[in-house]
Parts: C-alpha cells; structure tokens; sequence
C-alpha cells in the first residue's frame, strides 16, 4: 500500500470546515489504491452519448510472451481506433479517485472561538494449442480484421456459434478451457464482434518495455457496457475490477446491479493512520460479506476539476484528453492544472468521475456490467476520519470538560473499527491511548481551589 504523505492539502473553507459532521476537508494521509487488492483490473470508460472510449490496464501475471486478450466489443474496430494509452494516466485517476484517510487536529478547548476555529482544518493466458485444426470457415469464425498497433497484434473477429469461436481460440493459442462456450455464447446472440490482441514479443523486447502498456479503444454504439464474464473463464476465486467512469454529465450508474456506498465520513482511531492499507482491506471484505457478495461499490464521484480533500492534483486536461475524455474545447489544454475550488458546487473541467469497485466471481455476477449516465453530480468520496486529541496544557473549565469528553470519544472510534472491520475490539483497544483519569492541573491556581474549585 503507497501511503502518500507528501501532498498535505489545507481546507480552505475554514468555516465550513468548523461544523466536522457536514464537512469534507481536513488534512489528507494516506489513500486505497488499486494496487491494494491482488488480481485487480482497471478500466477507464470516457462516454458521452453513443460515443465511448475503453482503456484497459492489463493485470497480467506471467510472462509475457503468453499474455492475450479477448474482448467482446459492440462493432467492428478499425486500426485508427485503437491506441496505445498511459498506465501514468490510469495511475493519476486511482491516486486521485481513492478512498482515503484524513485527519484533524482538536483546537486548544481554552482558546478563543474564533481561534479555535482557524486551528482546524485477470486475463486469459495463451498456451500452445493441442487440438486438430479446422479453417475459420469451417468453425463459423469470420476475420473481420487483422492489424498491428505497435507491439500489439490484433485480430477482430465474429462468429455465428460459440462452440465454433471456441475452438478457433484454442486452436490459435488462447487457454480457453472446455466449456468456455457457455460464456461465448451470449456474445454471439447480441451479435458482438471480438477485439483478440497478442503481444509481439520481439518488438516488445527491441522497445524495451518492462510492462504491458494500456490498450485503448474507440467506437460508437448504443451499448453502454463492459464485458467481465470472459474474464471469469480462468479465475479460481475472487477477481477485484476497479472501473474509472468518465462524463461530462454527471455520475455513471449500473442498470442490472445495485450499488451501495461504502462507508464514509466514521471517525477511527488516531493508529489507522499506519494501518490503512490492511484496514480499508478488511472494511471492504465485510462490507461485501454483508451484502451477499453481489453489488458493486461506489467509492467517489466528483467532479475532475474539484477535491475536498484531495489525495493528489486534479488531472490537467492533457491527461483527462489521454484517458479518452474527447469533448474538452481545445481551449481546455491551454490552461494547465485545474485548480481546486473549494465551495463550488458547478462543475469546473465538464468531466465527472465515477469510481466503481466490483469484486466479482461466476456465480453472483452472471451478468455483464451495464451503465447508463446520469445528470446525478452529488459529491461522495470514500473517506475515514482521525481526530486527535488536544496535547496542551489546559487551565480552564472548557478544558476540564473536554477532557471528560476523550475517553467516550475514543471509545466510539474503537467501536467503530470493529463494526467496519470485524476486527476484536480487545486487540483495538490495546492500540489505543486512553487518557489519564486525572486532569491538568493549572499551576498558577492555588492547589485547594484546584481540589475544591467552588470553595
């Protein structure tokens, strides 16, 4: 888990800010990424209209040699749509997209009001093919096209059967196993057509890449989808997506699955802060747990140009433009970083960002996922809150009463992790500084008015 400590971002409504229980802000120190959950798939879909553009982070464990890719997509891709995208662009969209923990710092409870208030702030893998060889014809596999982009070679198909398609894939060296024809086959009945891309190994070696760079690709269609049900033909288990969706309209939702919010906004203890990774971990394992296994999860939706608080810059419009966003003005490039502003509530980049996590297996999501865009631009990130105690001295009666208030609160804050997490609340509270029953007493009061304040 990256804990990104390097870009602390100050809330600048500060007396927005002083109501906590309504407010986002804080300090940002520390995020969720992707690169937290094992098996984990990224997909950005840039979409407007009938226009959608897919990029494709490929998760691929082996080597690379073996690495190929089967996509089912609505029409037939040409070469000029096809690029090569930047996995720092996805990477830039996870940063910033993450749930993520922030903290706040108590105000001395004896200062002033206003000062007080001022201190607060999963890839099929190819394998030679043992089976006798048949012609695409004879299998009822046409090849629409064939093309090289770079390092990859494509190949864009349609079949009329899948039990055809299926032994056209293993044939061709693509490990789809017996029965694969079963997740084929209603590809086939909507009429898709298939996007295959094999590396080119020796001009992936001559360029010298260490990793699988991003596919993207580009078309038009009514359907607004992404196919995983190909992606469960060699899982063994569980396989975590995390879809990045991009509109200039507002929030994307899914029409044949229910999304549930992940927790957000619940006070934890103040020692999470060098534990986030395995705790986000666990909130995620229970949350899914509790809802049976088959929803997805939505863990941010705001708008690019905006954070509160952020976990990294917003994206320029350089990088909105290489991850497919196609309706920003020319004169969107010009301009650089789009600078965060606070209390805002209309949209600043015209380009809106959902994020999505599914954790899926065969049997809770039979279903492709399918989207529709909505106009819906009310914010939601995903976010764990730290507060930490006042350490000064305290000399007055407002202190003595906050003090009183700590141990409930932390408490509370240990109830909480265990509910989120299902840890014991026994080891969270060996964690946990409690305060001392006694309080500070002021050194410039005499000692009997400190024992007997009302005498």
């Amino acid at each position: 888990m990256k804990i990104i400590i390097s870009f602390l971002l100050a809330c600048i409504m500060v007396l927005t800010c002083a109501t906590q229980a309504i407010a986002f802000c804080g300090f940002y120190v520390g995020g969720a990424d992707a690169k937290l959950f094992n098996k984990a798939s990224q997909v950005v879909i840039a979409h407007n209209g009938d226009k959608t553009i897919l990029t494709m982070a490929n998760d691929f464990q082996g080597a690379v040699k073996d690495f190929a890719m089967v996509v089912p997509v609505p029409v037939a891709i040409k070469k000029e749509q096809v690029h090569i995208g930047k996995k720092s662009t996805i990477d830039k969209l996870d940063t910033f997209s993450q749930p993520r923990l922030v903290e706040y710092f108590d105000p001395d409870p004896c200062a002033p009001p206003m000062e007080r208030m001022m201190s607060t702030a999963p890839m099929p893998t190819a394998q030679p093919a043992t089976a006798a060889r048949k012609s695409a014809g004879d299998l009822g596999v046409t090849v629409e096209d064939r093309f090289k982009v770079n390092e990859y070679e494509i190949v864009i198909l349609s079949a009329k059967e899948s039990n055809g398609l299926e032994k056209w894939l293993r044939q061709n060296g693509y490990n789809i196993p017996t029965g694969a024809n079963q997740l084929l086959n209603p590809y086939i009945k909507q009429k898709l057509k298939f996007f295959v891309a094999k590396i080119d190994i020796k001009e992936f070696n001559q360029a010298g890449y260490k990793t699988l760079r991003p596919l993207q690709i580009a078309y038009q269609s009514p359907k607004f989808m992404l196919p995983i049900r190909l992606g469960m033909i060699n899982s063994r288990g569980e396989q975590d997506l995390v879809v990045y969706i991009l509109s200039p309209k507002g929030r994307a939702e899914l029409t044949n699955y229910r999304t549930v919010k992940i927790p957000s906004g619940i006070e934890i203890p103040t020692y999470i802060k060098s534990e986030f990774g395995s705790f986000y971990k666990a909130a995620f394992q229970k949350i899914y747990e509790r809802e049976q296994k088959k929803v997805a999860f939505l863990e941010y939706a705001w708008d690019t140009g905006n954070c509160d608080p952020c976990s990294s810059e917003p994206p320029t419009p350089a990088e909105l433009k290489e991850a497919g966003v196609f309706w920003l003005d020319n004169t969107d490039n010009s301009s650089g970083n789009i600078q965060p502003n606070f209390g805002r509530t209309r949209p600043q980049s015209n380009t809106f960002i959902t994020r999505l996590h599914v954790r899926y297996t065969r049997d809770k999501f039979p279903e492709d996922l399918m989207f529709q865009e909505t106009g819906n631009q009310e914010n939601f990130q995903g976010r764990y809150v730290m507060k930490h105690p006042f350490t000064g001295e305290i000399a007055c009666d407002a202190g003595k009463k906050y003090q009183q208030t700590l141990r409930p609160r932390l408490e509370q804050e240990a109830s909480n992790l265990a509910n989120l997490t299902g840890w014991s609340i026994r080891d969270i509270n060996r964690k946990i500084k409690y305060p001392t029953t006694s309080p500070k007493l002021d050194p410039n009061t005499p000692f009997w008015q400190n024992i007997w304040p009302n005498k």
